[in-house]
């Protein structure tokens, strides 16, 4: 019976997921010129394997994590990035539950999962034209160190309105109940730097401090005819995990409080860069089908890719400056050193000033710029996008008043946030003074 109710369980995830994917108007990233399910992928992951491959590199192999360790040395992901998830929405999640919650690491462009007893490792990169690309890595130290890309599959969940329509990446909130299953009839939150607190966190552990907030994380369904009514009181302001899960199998003890909410803006700043590459591409294509067969110049842009290059390019900009980010009411603290580690990594100005600067008092970072803008998938946006959109920040970071729905920027912020552009980004910013 209870393998009957956890396959019933699994197929009602996978026929929602499923149904959400073709509901939505989806890019058509597997047909011409994207071809995503075909072709080779340039993302951090392809490249450590190439170097596997070569035997430039050797992954080491610990008899309590396997590769894991390696795996995130090799990549350049601080330990102190893991967040602990119990909810049972991973594709291991038979092996996943309350008491042996599933960790998960990233750095810049890439994710990785870990399962306590799982026979691989899951990785996930971001490739500049791809989007999201999915890996398996096998345990079982006796086989080939290989990382298995996978064809399809993952893309019933990472392909779908959650993710911008492409290949991407989301932190999802449940209502779980005390096996980490979850409710779906509850409803779900997809969380970015947007979300209000209260919907945040449902199936994951967090550790930090958080004042007068109140999130969704650490506790579980107690009553499953009112699910939605949860104890948010008796998870809030957890400094120590060890009271409530068995940390012990993991690197670090912690699921940092502030990892999560990088991680949650992150992704979906992922996925908004996806969408450029992929829209403009397509856009692109169809022009250069049309061109050819009225005869036009190769190089004419009809007036309906110009509003799609316009149309993906803003929304890349309102979520490039933490348009609409939930402002905090209280002051947050994490309980790792994440919050050290990632400041101090990426280019620092001439006043000594960084985009992974935080704040953590009113909003998530010191100059609400994300830091990704200097990060592979940005720095090869399509020429189109990108001349629109360093246009577009400069009009909006030298604008007497901030522009309708960059409110939240002050004068200073957007002084200090061109000012750093200009000394980090000299190249993209040419021009600029």
């Amino acid at each position: 019976m209870k393998h009957l109710v956890s396959h019933l369980l699994f197929m009602t995830v996978f026929v929602v997921a499923l149904s959400e994917r073709t509901a939505i108007a989806q890019l058509d990233f597997e047909g011409e010129p994207i071809n995503y399910l075909d072709a080779p992928s340039s993302d951090p992951v392809a490249r450590l394997q190439k170097k596997i491959d070569s035997g430039e590199f050797k992954l080491k192999y610990d008899e309590s994590h396997g590769y894991l360790p390696a795996v995130l040395d090799a990549l350049g992901i601080p330990h102190s990035s893991q967040m602990l998830v119990f909810s049972q929405t991973s594709f291991q999640l038979r092996k996943i539950s309350r008491h042996r919650p599933r960790a998960v690491y990233f750095g810049d462009n890439i994710y990785i999962g870990w399962v306590q007893g799982g026979d691989v490792v899951e990785v996930s990169a971001v490739d500049p034209e791809l989007g999201a690309v999915f890996y398996t890595l096998d345990q079982d130290r006796t086989k080939k160190v290989k990382f298995l890309r996978d064809r399809g599959q993952c893309l019933t969940c990472h392909a779908s309105s959650r993710t911008q329509g492409v290949p991407g990446h989301l932190v999802r909130s449940v209502f779980p109940d005390d096996g980490g299953r979850p409710m779906l009839g509850s409803g779900t939150f997809t969380t970015d730097h947007t979300s209000p607190f209260s919907e945040r966190w449902g199936g994951w552990f967090v550790s930090g401090l958080h004042g007068k907030m109140r999130h969704m994380g650490n506790v579980y369904v107690t009553d499953k005819l009112d699910s939605q009514n949860i104890d948010r009181e008796k998870g809030a302001n957890v400094k120590d995990l060890s009271r409530i899960v068995d940390t012990t199998p993991y690197l670090v003890p912690t699921s940092d409080l502030v990892s999560l909410m990088v991680m949650e803006h992150q992704t979906q700043m992922h996925n908004f860069l996806t969408l450029a590459h992929m829209e403009t591409r397509l856009a692109r294509h169809y022009d250069s089908i049309m061109n050819k067969a009225l005869d036009r110049d190769p190089d004419f842009q009809s007036d309906s890719t110009k509003r799609r290059i316009k149309a993906v390019s803003d929304k890349l900009v309102r979520y490039l400056l933490f348009s609409e980010e939930f402002p905090l009411k209280s002051s947050v603290k994490g309980t790792s050193s994440f919050t050290q580690d990632f400041s101090q990594v990426g280019p620092r100005d001439s006043k000594n000033r960084s985009l992974r600067d935080f704040d953590l008092e009113h909003r998530l970072f010191k100059y609400p710029c994300s830091y990704l803008i200097y990060s592979e998938p940005f720095q090869k946006l399509p020429a189109p996008v990108m001349k629109q959109v360093m246009e577009s920040l400069n009009t909006i970071l030298t604008a007497e008043t901030p522009p309708e729905g960059f409110t939240h920027l002050s004068g200073e912020d957007r002084k200090n946030i061109r000012e750093i552009l200009i000394d980090t980004l000299p190249d993209l910013t040419t021009g600029w003074n």
